[in-house]
């Protein structure tokens, strides 16, 4: 039984993410650090905090609204990444780690949708 967001181990990836995020962003040039370092810094931070938040409001109908938000998150930061792969502040393999737990984050939060969304068989049916 879940009793805190903490107890979920796709709020635990997410702070994985964005640790190393902030790791990857200390690499952007000076420049970018109130806007493409910051952007996506916002973004990382929003995915477990969408979690927490949504697992808080103890309504199925809210939990699934912010675990959508925590998705849309994730479209961000792979984007954001991306560019500062195009732009050349990181190599692909730099971004590597953080693009591999967006993934399985994104997976993990399908899943749990869609576990929130399916009825569920009660004992002895």
């Amino acid at each position: 039984m879940v009793k805190s967001y903490k107890d979920l181990i796709v709020w635990g990836k997410a702070m994985d993410l964005v640790e190393e995020v902030y790791r990857l962003s200390v690499r952007f040039p000076k420049e970018e650090l109130y806007s493409l370092s910051n952007q996506v810094r916002r973004a990382v931070v929003s995915v477990p905090s969408n979690i927490a938040e949504g697992q808080a409001r103890q309504s199925k109908a809210e939990f699934l609204n912010f675990l959508s938000m925590a998705q849309g998150s994730l479209a961000e930061v792979e984007t954001q990444l991306l560019l500062a792969i195009r732009l050349g502040y990181l190599l692909e393999s730099d971004a590597q780690k953080a693009m591999q737990l967006r993934e399985e984050i994104s997976k993990m939060l399908t899943a749990l949708r869609t576990k929130l969304t399916t009825p569920q068989l009660t004992a002895g049916h």
